[in-house]
């Protein structure tokens, strides 16, 4: 029996699965979530996984020690303490930017692979950026099947990638290759949005499902669901978001010459047949000696690409 754990910004996923038969992602035997904590100690979010991971097992009569290996897809970026894996994501981690991002708590980095690695056995847990796991997801089960130059993004309460360039996944020092939610892709009128991160004006704080509220008053769903029914502000706000987007998946196809790019996270696949087609037309505005071809397309494993992906982490 293996465990999935996929750590978000708004929720943590508890997942049992057999090994795939190599036919396509293996079939899910339990599936649990809560809402990340985000309150009390910063250890508080691994024995959150914790108390999940016994639950899912006593489903199956189970106990955890017999888990043969978890995977976790975790929400980054990611810092090293002694060589092991912390958590410093602006959308847990209050004490990034402080009081005005509103997160109750004022945790910088938040302990997982030392606590994980305790409990269950370094050798059994293997960790990687979400992003990152969804890409090898896609890859092995989705819509990535096959590609040697591609990268998965998920537009979600944040806004993350994973990158393929020649049949090799990018981790790089910190295994943060990727974090480009936290680049910069251009101005709005007024001042530029606080990120979680720190950071005033990066994508995440433009588009992100996390920044829309501080942003523009409405959730993502409310401003997409609004822009769905014709309301012309909500429009116009949604092209400006997908000009943004746009930009940003431009300037990866232009730094690594991707054939396809997989697309998922909430914001994105419950709006999919608003967003689709206005990023595809964004992208093919550009430099068409590098835009020529390439694809953008939805996640082939669609809102269960965050379960499959921490079980892909160990095929």
């Amino acid at each position: 029996m293996r465990a999935g754990v996929d750590i978000g910004g708004t929720k943590v996923a508890v997942c049992l699965a057999s090994p795939s038969d190599g036919a396509g992602p293996p079939p899910l035997l339990v599936r649990m979530s809560e809402p990340t904590v985000k309150s009390g100690q910063p250890g508080a979010l691994a024995k959150q996984v914790l108390s999940m991971l016994d639950a899912a097992c006593a489903r199956q009569g189970l106990t955890r020690d017999k888990l043969a290996a978890v995977g976790v897809a975790a929400c980054g970026p990611f810092v090293r303490q002694a060589g092991l894996i912390e958590l410093a994501n602006p959308n847990i981690c209050g004490g990034l930017a402080g009081a005005p991002r509103g997160l109750g708590n004022d945790w910088t980095r938040v302990p997982l692979e030392a606590p994980l690695a305790h409990a269950l056995g370094q050798h059994r847990v293997r960790i990687a950026n979400d992003a990152v796991a969804a890409l090898h997801a896609e890859r092995c089960w989705g819509a990535l099947h096959g590609q040697q130059d591609c990268a998965y993004v998920t537009w979600s309460t944040g806004v993350g990638v994973g990158l393929c360039v020649d049949g090799r996944v990018l981790g790089g020092k910190n295994g943060n290759a990727g974090h480009a939610g936290h680049s910069f892709v251009g101005d709005i009128p007024g001042e530029p949005p606080l990120c979680g991160c720190g950071n005033r004006g990066d994508v995440e704080s433009l588009v992100a499902g996390n920044s829309l509220p501080w942003r523009l008053g409405q959730s993502a769903a409310e401003l997409l669901e609004a822009a769905q029914k014709g309301d012309p502000t909500a429009k116009t706000q949604v092209h400006v978001l997908c000009t943004l987007m746009g930009r940003l998946l431009y300037n990866m196809v232009a730094m690594l010459d991707l054939r396809r790019i997989s697309l998922g996270g909430s914001v994105f696949l419950h709006h999919e047949e608003l967003l689709l087609p206005l990023l595809r037309v964004e992208l093919s505005r550009y430099f068409p000696v590098l835009t020529e071809g390439v694809e953008l397309v939805s996640a082939g494993l669609g809102e269960d690409v965050g379960d499959y992906a921490a079980l892909a982490l160990l095929d």
